[in-house]
């Protein structure tokens, strides 16, 4: 019985981490290389977008889902992002510097 406890416990353990691991996965590297604060846009030199069906690398320009994003990065800087559809734009909605 003891040893089903502590199985239990590792299970529930990585499970919980499980989604902290993916999100950081589904995230896609980029570079951004122009920010257009009144527009709310970033450009970003990026690789694929599978979850946009976007299998090859590109430079597009985004929306982004909340200004403030801009003010986190500036041109040259090597950023994490997810990016979706909203309301028929491809939007970032997640982005961070890369490490």
């Amino acid at each position: 019985m003891h040893s089903t406890t502590f199985v239990v416990a590792s299970v529930l353990a990585l499970t919980a981490a499980a989604p902290v691991a993916l999100a950081q996965g589904d995230m896609t590297d980029g570079q951004v290389t122009k920010i257009d604060q009144s527009a709310g846009k970033i450009t970003i030199k990026h690789g694929p977008l599978k979850k946009l069906d976007m299998e090859g690398g590109m430079t597009m320009v985004f929306r982004v889902q909340d200004p403030a994003m801009l003010k986190q990065v500036k041109v040259g800087d090597k950023v994490k992002f997810d990016a979706d559809r909203v309301n028929g734009a491809i939007t970032v909605t997640k982005m961070q510097k890369a490490k």
